[in-house]
């Protein structure tokens, strides 16, 4: 079972997978069921356990506050979805009528429970799975056509199209680890301080605020490390123009192109976050609720933090249910700048 779905309730508190699983904290030595309120730990301090007594035999002790011992019967809808994961993870391929009829559910009823529930489609959740099974192929030495078939992909050209969407870059150049793709960017003033554009032959894929150079192609580096970057500002002379006019306001539409790495579910985030109109705000909240799931606000949160394309994906636009100016990648002041002076150019 992927731990990102658990992690991702222990995130929102969801209380419809307490029994579901446990979660277990290293630095304190305690156990919890997924809806706890107590402070959120740092993923890399957690575990999961599928019951109670795992965590126990573990050496962890039951939480005095959530009382996990005491966890309900798993909710059996959320027991369905889990398996129909689980089935979607395994080797063997599911149609959707496949699926639905081994979870005992009909098909019109796992597509709306799986997609409220996890937050994609089961469709959407088996190509993300079959992507990474690929990857991880590739990352051990498996050659592309091996790991192709290995991965459930019947053609290469099915795969070059998933390749293209979730990768960024074609299957050959991942398994070098980013190696043979080349990195244009080009680093000059912004209304904010110094503004770093960066894009593959396809587009965008990093563009970043910082006071200094040397942090931002730092950055660069450390997210690209066996690619070859560039700096070249006659490259990206018409993407930097774009995005400075926006930032100056003397432009309200940015609609360039993107070569970005993202889950199914910060994708959907980053969708949305693209038609605010200009001048306008959401909260994270308002976004959960447009996502199907009102209880996704720290999953979305997350998910805008996750973006590295500042404005193009104008996650400056989200704002706190009490209008304050919440976290931002490249700094609340910053955030606050952007939103003064597309209020100002409305």
């Amino acid at each position: 079972m992927d731990s990102e779905i658990f992690w991702n309730a222990v995130r929102t508190n969801d209380a419809r997978f307490d029994g579901a699983f446990y979660l277990g904290v290293k630095t304190t030595g305690i156990y919890c069921r997924p809806s706890c309120r107590a402070r959120t730990p740092k993923r890399e301090n957690v575990a999961f356990f599928e019951s109670w007594s795992d965590a126990e035999r573990s050496g962890l002790r039951p939480c005095l506050r959530c009382k996990p011992r005491d966890s309900s019967m798993i909710d059996p809808q959320v027991q369905k979805i889990i398996k129909a994961c689980e089935l979607l993870e395994s080797e063997d391929l599911y149609s959707l009528d496949d699926l639905a009829d081994v979870v005992d559910l009909s098909p019109y009823h796992l597509q709306r429970s799986f997609k409220e529930i996890i937050g994609v489609s089961p469709k959407k959740y088996s190509e993300v799975k079959r992507m990474e099974r690929f990857k991880s192929e590739l990352r051990e030495g498996v050659d592309v056509t091996a790991a192709m078939y290995d991965a459930g992909f019947g053609s290469s050209s099915r795969l070059y199209e998933k390749a293209s969407e979730n990768m960024g870059m074609t299957p050959a150049a991942y398994k070098k680890g980013g190696q043979g793709i080349t990195i244009n960017f080009s680093i000059t003033d912004c209304e904010l301080g110094r503004i770093l554009v960066a894009r593959t032959i396809k587009g965008l894929c990093n563009v970043a605020f910082a006071d200094d150079d040397a942090s931002l192609e730092a950055n660069l580096q450390k997210e690209y490390p066996n690619a070859e970057i560039v700096r070249d500002a006659k490259v990206l002379k018409g993407f930097v123009d774009e995005i400075l006019e926006h930032l100056s306001g003397k432009s309200k539409r940015l609609d360039l192109p993107l070569d970005i790495q993202a889950t199914a579910f910060q994708m959907r985030v980053w969708e949305l976050l693209r038609k605010i109109p200009y001048g306008e705000t959401v909260t994270y909240s308002q976004l959960a609720e447009k996502l199907g799931d009102k209880k996704k606000v720290r999953a979305v949160a997350q998910a805008c933090a996750n973006n590295r394309v500042a404005v193009v994906i104008p996650c400056h636009r989200v704002i706190g249910k009490d209008g304050k100016m919440t976290g931002y990648r490249w700094g609340v002041e910053r955030k606050e700048s952007l939103l003064r002076t597309e209020e100002a150019a409305k």
